[in-house]
This record gives C-alpha cells, structure tokens and sequence, in this order.
C-alpha cells in the first residue's frame, strides 16, 4: 500500500506549503512510504485529485486545496482532519495502515488478549463467569497466602547525646 500524498509545488500559499511540509514531515518520521504528487506540473494528478475527494469533503468552491492524501485509492482526508489524527494519536487509522510493531497501539490488543486469556481460565472447568464475589474472594486468598512485609525498625543513633 502507497500512500498518495497530492500537493503543489508551486503554491504560492505559506500555509498551504506549511501545510504540505507537515504532512511529509510526519510521514518521513513514521517512516510511511508515500509518493508525492504533484498537482501543480501535472494536469492528470490534479484531475485524479479533484475528480476523487468526496464531495462532502469538497470546500463550498468545489475546488480541494492541497494536501490531500490517499491510500491508493481510498481518500483519507485533507490536512484538517490529518492533523487531528495526529493529536489523537491515531495516523496509523486515518491512513488505513496497521500501526508498526512496538506501537502503543500493539501492546493494548496483546494486554486485551492476555486478560481473554485470564477470564478463560478463572471461567473454570463449568464455563460459569466468575462473579465479582468470587473474584474477590480469590483476590483475599491471594493476599492472605502472600509472605507477610515488615517494615524495618528505628534504631537509635549511637553517637552521643
């Protein structure tokens, strides 16, 4: 999967060119591939551009500004609601891509499946939920069970008074 990333090169907008250097910028440091295209020399790339925005995504002139980004075929969304993927932490979504091993995204499902894995066991062999009392109970025993801690005495000083 490529992502489509459309600008123009020649903009004579600073917004829309600090716009488009966030954007690659942020790619460049997720180490996303990306292919940038540019809808200033080439008349094809801004036809395909304006051709597939959704419309309810098109400004009141019609006319989509760069940058707007695709993943392959599929529109993904302009720099607004880029940028609010990446306050949300949630780029890795916005482009359709799954998020990199390592990710913060990745040890939430290996959590979420190890305390599948949990519930299944305390289930016991009746398939019966455990429920919160015997939860707790467990929890007591547990506790009970567990060596106890001391905490370590005062000493005096031995210098002199």
């Amino acid at each position: 999967m490529v992502i489509k990333v459309f600008l123009a090169s020649s903009s004579g907008s600073t917004a829309i060119k600090k716009k488009q250097q966030d954007v690659l910028g942020f790619l460049e440091a997720l180490k996303v591939d990306y292919a940038q295209l540019d809808i200033a020399c080439n008349e094809d790339n801004r036809m395909w551009m304006r051709e597939n925005v959704p419309v309810e995504k098109k400004p009141t002139n019609g006319i989509p500004l760069p940058p707007q980004i695709f993943n392959e075929e599929s529109y993904c969304g302009d720099y607004e609601t880029f940028f609010d993927a990446k306050e949300d932490n949630a780029v890795y979504a916005f482009l359709g891509l799954p998020p990199p091993p390592g990710s913060k995204k990745a040890p939430v499902k290996e959590e979420e499946a190890q305390e599948e894995v949990e519930d299944e066991e305390a289930k016991g062999e009746d398939d019966q939920p455990v429920s919160e009392e015997e939860e707790e109970l467990r929890q007591l025993e547990e506790e009970e069970e567990a060596p106890e801690v001391t905490e370590p005495r005062e000493t005096a000083c031995s210098g002199p008074s």
